[in-house]
């Protein structure tokens, strides 16, 4: 006769072994869901005095990653300044009525160069972030940049010198995706805003020692005078490889590789070995439970969901930033002022005083980013920079001799105007908006977005401005002052006010549908939702 107790064995056995696993899951989740309750908590309660007294390692490492954007911003800067260098004209151009001029060709193809390598280095940045980690690829990063700048200062021919131009480029789009990806995953809330802002004050300072490096070479009549000034670049490669090693990986990235040990000690570096937290972890993990982030992530989840609408806000905040002409007013300040029949030195002088004006803004925008929020920032900012932009176009059809200083004084406040609002914001929404899970496709979008719109703008601007073609100097004002209209508007329904929300909240504000424009306002009870 056939035994049922003992063909039930094995089943039961089965059974209460995954019923165990269970129990034994469900306890483990209330406990992280205790721990992340608390964390958020105690997020909501820090403030910055304690951050600065208690736990300096987070201001050092947000520094380090924000430094990053050095790099971009001298390259961005380097271009247009560039231009204004009687040597590198003479070089790499031709005469025309008696002055080095480039033609508009080749300075299309050198400025756009660099914005095509970002494109295809930001996505590789990003792929590589969530596969070796984020120190992984600034370690990729730093090889590349160093390649192409030794390219840059060694070559003689203009096939030779683009390629260089094109390498650099790979390795700047590594920095523009890891350094902003990087001090959101680490800051608290406290000190997100100001951690993603400093993205921006890398921007600005290596615009300024651009700008600074060419008044310092510029005038010289060797080949010096700009090989010496893509020379610097080296000095932002060494800064970065000598903190490499004294940075610990973004726990966040460790959390989602299963490397939870690795998460703690790292978490342990940045907060400080007197914190305890273990509620961190915990946080870190719900969080990633609660976007379903487990699964291998792709960029056409970007596009699904209420990511769709996340990826857009990111990318749009970028897009804003070339509607209001910041690689006409920036980047070809200097040249500009030449155009504008100021004498080399005086516009070298002024170039250096617009980028200086641009790490003054800044540094106001850290003041201004939680006095007065995102979206009010964001907003006005568009709004002063299209009044400055149609301005600098009236003046420059006005018949006076003071029209040019007008437009040099519009070109400072600018700059100041733009580092403390829209350019310092672009960053911090990007840090806020995305999803922990797409953080890394979506800041690859950003750079995308940043590198297909100025590849448009490099090749457009030269035609627009240089004295053989439609020589349209400070009437250049009205184009990118109708398009900086859009985006005020754009800006106004779409930008979100985020200002004190954990990543949690802000998850739970995308889930529920709640209007950009309203989401400040908006209401959470409780962490769980």
């Amino acid at each position: 006769m056939e035994d049922k107790s003992s063909n039930e064995k094995p089943s039961s056995k089965v059974q209460h072994e995954v019923a165990l696993t269970h129990h034994a899951s469900d306890v483990h989740f209330s406990a992280d869901l205790k721990g992340a309750r608390a964390d958020n908590e105690t997020e909501h309660h820090l403030t910055l005095a304690e951050v600065w007294r208690n736990h300096p390692a987070l201001i050092w490492c947000s520094f380090y990653w924000a430094m990053c954007a050095i790099g971009w911003g001298f390259d961005a800067q380097i271009n247009g300044a560039m231009i204004s260098v009687a040597a590198f004209r003479r070089d790499f151009g031709y005469v025309f009525e008696g002055e080095p001029v480039l033609p508009a060709s080749w300075q299309t193809a050198f400025n756009m160069v660099s914005s095509v390598g970002m494109f295809f280095g930001g996505f590789l940045c990003s792929w590589m972030a969530d596969k070796v980690g984020r120190k992984g690829a600034l370690a990729a990063g730093l090889l590349i940049c160093s390649g192409g700048i030794f390219g840059e200062m060694f070559s003689t021919a203009r096939v030779a010198f683009l390629m260089s131009k094109l390498i650099i480029g790979f390795g700047l789009g590594f920095y523009l995706t890891i350094g902003p990806m990087a001090c959101s995953e680490i800051a608290p809330v406290v000190l997100r805003g100001i951690s993603t802002a400093g993205i921006n004050l890398g921007i600005a300072v290596g615009q300024l020692l651009s700008n600074a490096v060419v008044k310092g070479f510029g005038e010289w009549t060797t080949r010096w005078a700009y090989a010496a000034p893509f020379a610097i670049q080296l000095f932002f490669v060494a800064f970065l490889v000598c903190g490499f090693v004294f940075v610990p990986e973004s726990p966040w990235y460790l959390v989602r590789r299963g490397k939870d040990e690795e998460a703690l000690q790292a978490l342990q570096k940045l907060w400080g070995k007197d914190m305890d937290v273990r509620d961190k972890l915990a946080g870190l993990k719900v969080t990633i439970q609660g976007e379903q982030s487990q699964k291998e992530l792709t960029f056409t989840d970007c596009f699904k969901g209420t990511n769709l609408k996340r990826s857009l806000i990111s990318t749009g905040a970028f897009a804003c930033q070339h509607f209001v002409g910041i690689v006409f007013v920036l980047g070809y300040s200097t040249y500009f002022f030449q155009l504008a029949g100021l004498d080399t030195s005086r516009s070298f002088d002024l170039g250096v005083g617009v980028t200086a004006c641009g790490v003054a803004g800044n540094i106001a925008s850290w003041f201004v980013v939680d006095s007065f929020g995102r979206r009010k920032v964001f907003v006005s900012g568009m709004g002063c920079l299209t009044f400055l932009l149609l301005l600098i176009g009236i003046m420059d059809v006005v018949p006076s001799s003071g029209a040019k200083w007008v437009q040099a004084s519009c070109t400072v406040i600018y700059a100041f105007v733009y580092f403390m609002t829209i350019g310092a914001m672009a960053f911090v929404l990007l840090g806020e908006v995305s999803s922990m899970g797409l953080r890394a496709h979506t800041t690859a979008l950003a750079t995308a977005t940043q590198a297909v719109l100025g590849v448009i703008m490099n090749i457009s601007i030269p035609y627009m401005v240089n004295p053989d073609e439609a020589n349209m100097k400070g009437k250049v004002g009205f184009v990118f002052g109708g398009l900086a209209v859009i985006g005020t508007v754009g800006s106004w329904l779409y930008v979100p006010e985020l200002k004190g929300r954990t990543t949690g909240e802000i998850d739970m504000l995308f889930a529920r549908g709640v209007q950009p424009r309203k989401m400040g306002e908006y209401k959470i009870d409780e962490f769980a939702g």
